[in-house]
């Protein structure tokens, strides 16, 4: 089995956001980060060069095992990526109600922070954080 690319790291959360040439993706970034902190009670912490994650859980699929965060996010050229393991695909009474957004499996792809709306993002984060993948159980 395969291991992640991203692997938890020891970089700075501070240095990555503080790169980030653009005024309007750094400040959603960093609102981002705030709201994560909060709505987790876990600390900012990177994996890889560009994924700021929050919490940590096992995991072992068909082709990969390793560790993860529960859930997290990186500034991207085209999106703001939020990683939220909630299984997007089955909330869409919550995706109805977010505002501008597209979504892949487990991740949810925003052009700017004020496109969504706040207590739907919320909702959407404390499911993911929640989910099967944060209780410590091994995904298969």
């Amino acid at each position: 089995m395969t291991k992640p690319k991203s692997q938890q790291n020891d970089a700075s959360v501070d240095e990555l956001l503080a790169g980030i040439k653009d005024d309007q993706q750094r400040t959603d970034c960093l609102t981002v980060l705030e709201l994560m902190k909060k709505l987790t009670g876990e600390p900012a912490v990177m994996w890889g060069k560009d994924k700021v994650g929050f919490g940590r859980f096992r995991y072992r699929g068909k082709t990969s095992e390793g560790n993860w965060f529960h859930v997290g996010f990186s500034p991207r050229k085209q999106d703001l990526v939020l990683y939220l393991h909630c299984e997007l695909e089955k909330q869409a009474a919550l995706l109805e109600t977010l505002g501008k957004h597209k979504i892949g499996k487990s991740c949810l792809y925003i052009k700017k922070f004020e496109d969504v709306h706040v207590p739907t993002l919320k909702k959407l984060i404390k499911k993911a954080y929640k989910s099967p993948a944060i209780t410590g159980a091994i995904i298969d």
